[in-house]
């Protein structure tokens, strides 16, 4: 089930997304995006609820004790794990007012009749069933207290499928149609869902993998982080069922 322990808040920056009086699940927080996301949320003046498998590792990136919650040893592909995540984020909060999914994989290069099925169910698990589950833990939550915000983090693959990648985009897509799907049934009751499509990410294991690439056209995690920010914020309260690009110059 994991644990959760609490963490000291940061000062704030001067980002001019207020997220004061708001508590958020950020999900894969030690991840690239996830801890660019963690940050721009603190500096906006949020509560944080963050998850990842290890609780080591969330220490170590963000210290322990203090005002936030790091959640570590966390299976988001098990629905009891997600429940009792969200069930200490209410007993130490009493609100979740946002829900930001940047856990995903990334898997592919052959062709659909070549691609192992294990890859399929890889892609459709990490990045479709994670989403699911924790979109329906909160929701409820959410819902009883009138309102709150969801970020899912799709792909611009999600669109139009290169080649090689079939089982990837193929669940990133099923994570707009999930975003779609659960916005327009919660929208009535002040529950935002949103969904980013980032290209390609300036990331220290991309510029390994592609060498000869220019990362000036990538966009940076730091601010895909102030696109979510916003969107989390009461700035974008008319704002429900996007799937909005994030791709830099790419």
């Amino acid at each position: 089930m994991g644990s959760c322990s609490p963490r000291s808040n940061n000062d704030r920056g001067n980002d001019v997304t207020d997220l004061s009086n708001k508590t958020a699940i950020v999900t894969g927080a030690v991840g690239n995006l996830g801890r660019a996301v963690a940050n721009a949320f603190g500096a906006a003046g949020a509560k944080l609820v963050l998850i990842d498998r290890s609780q080591d590792r969330l220490e170590q990136a963000f210290g322990p004790g203090g005002d936030h919650l790091l959640c570590g040893g966390i299976d988001l592909t098990a629905e009891d794990s997600v429940q009792g995540m969200v069930a200490s984020a209410l007993e130490r909060f009493g609100r979740i007012d946002a829900l930001v999914n940047t856990v995903g994989g990334f898997r592919g290069g052959k062709t659909v009749d070549e691609e192992e099925l294990s890859t399929w169910d890889m892609m459709m698990t990490v990045n479709v069933r994670t989403t699911l589950l924790t979109c329906r833990a909160v929701v409820p939550a959410m819902l009883e207290q009138g309102g709150g915000s969801i970020v899912n983090v799709s792909a611009g693959a999600a669109l139009s499928a290169p080649t090689g990648l079939a089982a990837y985009s193929a669940s990133k897509a099923a994570v707009l149609r999930l975003t779609e799907s659960l916005s327009k049934e919660t929208k009535a009751r002040g529950v935002r869902v949103n969904a980013i499509l980032p290209g390609t990410i300036d990331t220290p294991q991309n510029r390994e993998v592609m060498p000869d690439a220019d990362p000036s056209k990538w966009v940076k995690p730091e601010e895909i982080a102030d696109v979510i920010a916003f969107l989390a914020s009461d700035a974008a309260r008319v704002v429900t069922g996007v799937a909005l690009p994030v791709s830099g110059r790419g």
